[in-house]
């Protein structure tokens, strides 16, 4: 008979509580690369930092929902060079060490594959060694404002409520909820932008899938995906060399504000997921006959709720290559609307071409102490479709701490633009290779 102690346990009875109040310096809302860029620039320039998510692990689609390709990272042409530093330098290393990186050729560019799991450890790291503070599992529910400055935060936990006070925040929550329940205008689509829930498979050829043609892939998707239920039409498989597994991103579904459709929405991507196993399975058995899901994503949002800004971005400026005199990032990313079921649209840039983001779109007209970061910044839908991808979401978080650094207990309206681009001048003019 064993005598091993037993541990004692206690009796406890819920007993209403004031909510724990967090004083920092700058509070950034969503824990996607955006908010990871925006608050690790934030403590490295000094600043007490509370990073906050609903989420229950850091980096938001980035680390989810299985993206496993790094894009807007590079220019176009024979030889691109890299657009975005920041925090780049140290992830890209990082991943690199751990072999989780590998660099591929595609649109005119490079697009890396990552393997997320290292990604993720490194943003843990990162963020910890930083000394932010950070919340998960944190639903915000209100925002309290005197004019146009945000004051407060009051946030929900699974442990209690919670208050955070900042002198400036950052909008990095991808729908733009900071913003929209501090009260400030809102766009959001007429007809719904598609998300797409992205999965990885394991148990295929991985020789026979890397010599598949992606075009003719495509092609077959078009002729016989119907025959399989499919509801997007296009789409591509990327193995990544020598690891066994593969990123699939082949499903189109809507993506709704509200609790209910999202989960039903969770639901059919995982359906459609399961379809696409099906197509590949009968499609093309000398790669994918044994092929299965290993891990499914969350489901991937691009676009559904964005800040009126001091400037709209336009899809004439992106194409054109207009550079304002508040640029703050430079990209050469396509136009990746994803505004139909069955396919998307591309517009492709040719090997020169670059076009810039303003501050004055990061900015939420009447706010003080807000800056947006990420993909809900302001914009038309086409211009967003080319600005929302990790590249440019990575120097917009950059560009958000560095203005309310600059702005202190002012107005980010009144801060020097030209101090701003100098510090933010690697994601302006440097060009290293890879």
């Amino acid at each position: 008979m064993s005598d091993y102690p037993v541990p004692p346990t206690r009796t406890v009875r819920h007993q209403p509580s004031r909510a724990q109040i967090i004083e920092v310096d700058i509070a950034v809302v969503g824990a996607g690369i955006s908010g990871i860029s925006a608050a690790l620039e934030a403590a490295r320039l000094g600043r007490r930092v509370a990073l906050i998510d609903a989420g229950q692990q850091l980096g938001g689609q980035s680390t989810g929902s299985m993206l496993g390709t790094f894009c807007g990272f590079y220019s176009n042409g024979p030889e691109p060079y890299r657009v975005v530093y920041g925090i780049v330098d140290a992830m890209f290393a990082h991943l690199k060490k751990a072999d989780a990186f590998h660099l591929r050729r595609g649109r005119n560019s490079y697009i890396p594959l990552y393997q997320e799991q290292a990604l993720v450890r490194w943003i843990e790291q990162a963020v910890h060694a930083a000394g932010i503070q950070v919340l998960l599992g944190a639903t915000l529910l209100q925002a309290r404002r005197d004019g146009g400055r945000i004051v407060a935060l009051d946030i929900a936990t699974r442990f209690g409520p919670v208050e955070v006070h900042a002198e400036g925040f950052v909008d990095a929550s991808g729908d733009a909820a900071l913003s929209y329940l501090a009260g400030f205008d809102c766009r959001e689509p007429v007809s719904p932008i598609m998300g797409t829930l992205m999965f990885t498979l394991e148990g295929f050829d991985e020789a026979a899938a890397l010599q598949l043609d992606r075009w003719a892939v495509q092609k077959r998707l078009a002729e016989t995906g119907g025959r399989y239920g499919l509801v997007r039409r296009d789409g591509f498989v990327f193995a990544f060399p020598g690891k066994g597994h593969a990123t699939v991103n082949m499903t189109h579904v809507k993506t709704p504000l509200d609790p209910e459709g999202y989960a039903t929405a969770q639901a059919e991507g995982r359906a459609q997921a399961d379809r696409v196993v099906d197509f590949l399975r009968g499609e093309y058995p000398a790669a994918f006959a044994t092929a299965r899901v290993r891990q499914y994503g969350f489901l991937g949002i691009r676009q559904t709720r964005w800040i009126v800004g001091r400037h709209s971005l336009q899809i004439d400026e992106v194409r054109q290559g207009l550079k304002p005199d508040d640029a703050i990032l430079r990209c050469s990313w396509p136009v990746e609307l994803h505004d139909r079921p069955e396919d998307v649209h591309w517009e492709e840039f040719g090997d020169d071409h670059l076009h810039y983001v303003p501050f004055r779109a990061m900015v939420p007209q009447q706010a003080d102490n807000l800056v947006a970061a990420g993909r809900c910044i302001d914009g038309d839908l086409a211009a967003l479709s080319s600005v929302r991808v990790m590249g440019p979401c990575v120097a917009m978080g950059a560009a958000a701490a560095q203005a309310l650094d600059l702005a202190g207990a002012g107005s980010v309206s009144q801060i020097d633009i030209a101090a701003l681009q100098l510090r933010l001048r690697d994601n302006l003019e440097r060009r290293d290779r890879d």
